[in-house]
């Protein structure tokens, strides 16, 4: 088991603690609970992929091809997926921060993995240049994932990660430059958060 940075030791807190091990457990099994992991977030639930149903596909997040911490804005482009929280951005483009030294995804059998991921839906998330394509490149790329992936979530869309930090954009106010259609404060990761609200509704 790869257990690398900040979430890595969150995630081994979890699985080498049997009562810590057994409630997170309890908790990923109900059909009534969600959660979104962000940054180190995604690290940590990406290494608890044993612990929620529809995850063995899922990448661990290594270090950054750069070999150096990444913090700055990159494009994305929301992929259409079950995540209970991008519902309704499928296809944009948007701007998103970016802070971490260990954000590569990594799959377990690489290509057969991938594909995996990708044939079985569970991508949410993935870099794109200033084109709106796909790309590995840095530093469209800020880690040198491949295929650009740096979201999935899992079938049902309860439980998502992502490498980049949407929180950090949900105000208008938050960007350098924003379009003239955008008439309320919100920007358009806030989408993700009223979605959420939605779903418990």
């Amino acid at each position: 088991m790869f257990i690398p940075g900040a979430g890595g030791g969150w995630a081994k807190s979890i699985l080498f603690n049997p009562r810590a091990y057994d409630e997170f457990a309890a908790f990923f099994h109900r059909d009534d609970t969600f959660a979104l992991g962000v940054c180190n977030g995604c690290q940590m639930m990406a290494q608890l992929h044993d612990l929620i149903p529809g995850t063995e596909h899922w990448p661990t997040f290594v270090r950054n091809q750069s070999e150096q911490f990444e913090a700055r804005l990159v494009m994305v482009e929301v992929v259409d997926s079950k995540s209970i929280f991008l519902q309704g951005l499928a296809g944009s483009r948007l701007p998103i921060v970016v802070s971490h030294g260990e954000g590569r995804a990594q799959f377990g059998k690489a290509s057969m993995e991938r594909k995996r991921v990708i044939d079985s839906g569970l991508v949410a998330l993935h870099y794109v240049d200033n084109y709106g394509n796909v790309t590995e490149s840095y530093p469209a790329n800020p880690n040198g994932s491949p295929l650009g992936i740096t979201g999935v979530t899992t079938p049902d869309g309860r439980f998502t990660i992502m490498m980049p930090h949407p929180e950090r954009l949900f105000l208008k106010h938050h960007y350098s430059w924003y379009s003239s259609d955008w008439h309320d404060e919100e920007g358009p990761w806030m989408q993700m958060f009223w979605n959420a609200r939605r779903w418990i509704n």
